[in-house]
Protein backbone atom coordinates (compact mmCIF):
# COMPACT_ATOMS: atom_id res chain seq x y z
CA UNK A 1 0.00 0.00 0.00
CA UNK A 2 1.27 2.93 -0.70
CA UNK A 3 -0.46 7.02 0.31
CA UNK A 4 0.58 9.42 -1.69
CA UNK A 5 -0.02 13.58 -0.75
CA UNK A 6 -1.06 14.86 -4.02
CA UNK A 7 -1.53 18.67 -4.01
CA UNK A 8 -3.38 20.32 -6.36
CA UNK A 9 -2.78 23.94 -7.83
CA UNK A 10 -4.60 26.61 -9.86
CA UNK A 11 -6.54 24.99 -12.70
CA UNK A 12 -6.22 21.69 -10.92
CA UNK A 13 -7.78 22.47 -7.98
CA UNK A 14 -10.37 23.75 -9.54
CA UNK A 15 -10.83 20.62 -11.41
CA UNK A 16 -10.06 18.20 -7.77
CA UNK A 17 -12.46 21.00 -6.14
CA UNK A 18 -9.59 21.01 -3.11
CA UNK A 19 -6.00 21.71 -2.96
CA UNK A 20 -4.46 18.38 -1.93
CA UNK A 21 -5.79 15.23 -0.58
CA UNK A 22 -4.13 11.44 -0.03
CA UNK A 23 -4.59 8.58 -1.70
CA UNK A 24 -3.96 4.96 -1.58
CA UNK A 25 -2.36 4.08 -5.00
CA UNK A 26 -1.65 0.47 -4.45
CA UNK A 27 2.19 -1.38 -4.55
CA UNK A 28 4.75 0.10 -6.85
CA UNK A 29 2.38 3.61 -7.86
CA UNK A 30 3.25 5.07 -11.03
CA UNK A 31 2.29 8.52 -12.62
CA UNK A 32 0.41 6.77 -14.80
CA UNK A 33 -1.73 4.74 -12.59
CA UNK A 34 -1.98 8.08 -10.68
CA UNK A 35 -2.80 9.55 -13.77
CA UNK A 36 -5.88 7.36 -14.59
CA UNK A 37 -6.96 7.22 -11.00
CA UNK A 38 -7.46 11.01 -11.21
CA UNK A 39 -8.78 10.90 -14.65
CA UNK A 40 -11.72 8.94 -12.94
CA UNK A 41 -12.26 10.57 -10.15
CA UNK A 42 -12.49 13.95 -11.48
CA UNK A 43 -13.44 13.76 -15.44
CA UNK A 44 -12.92 15.51 -17.93
CA UNK A 45 -11.57 18.80 -16.22
CA UNK A 46 -8.48 17.11 -14.57
CA UNK A 47 -8.23 15.41 -18.06
CA UNK A 48 -7.56 18.62 -19.41
CA UNK A 49 -5.05 20.07 -16.66
CA UNK A 50 -3.16 16.42 -16.72
CA UNK A 51 -2.42 16.98 -20.65
CA UNK A 52 -1.09 20.05 -20.57
CA UNK A 53 0.45 20.38 -16.68
CA UNK A 54 3.35 18.79 -15.16
CA UNK A 55 3.65 16.11 -12.18
CA UNK A 56 6.29 17.46 -9.22
CA UNK A 57 7.42 14.48 -7.87
CA UNK A 58 9.46 14.92 -4.46
CA UNK A 59 9.98 18.58 -5.78
CA UNK A 60 11.52 17.47 -9.51
CA UNK A 61 9.29 17.77 -12.80
CA UNK A 62 8.75 14.23 -14.50
CA UNK A 63 6.76 13.26 -16.90
CA UNK A 64 7.74 9.55 -17.74
CA UNK A 65 4.09 7.31 -16.83
CA UNK A 66 6.07 4.85 -15.62
CA UNK A 67 7.71 6.71 -13.24
CA UNK A 68 7.34 5.69 -9.41
CA UNK A 69 5.67 8.42 -7.60
CA UNK A 70 7.13 9.50 -4.71
CA UNK A 71 5.27 10.59 -0.92
CA UNK A 72 4.14 13.77 -2.63
CA UNK A 73 2.79 14.93 -5.83
CA UNK A 74 1.93 18.45 -6.71
CA UNK A 75 -0.09 18.57 -10.04
CA UNK A 76 0.69 22.03 -11.56
CA UNK A 77 -1.15 23.27 -14.82
CA UNK A 78 0.67 24.53 -17.87
CA UNK A 79 1.90 28.14 -16.72
CA UNK A 80 1.92 31.23 -19.54
CA UNK A 81 4.53 33.35 -19.86
CA UNK A 82 8.42 33.23 -19.87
Amino acid sequence: MAIVKVRYFAAASEAAGREQEELDLGSDPTLGGLREVLEHAYGAPMSRVLRSGSFLVDGVVRRDPSHPVGAQVDILPPFAGG
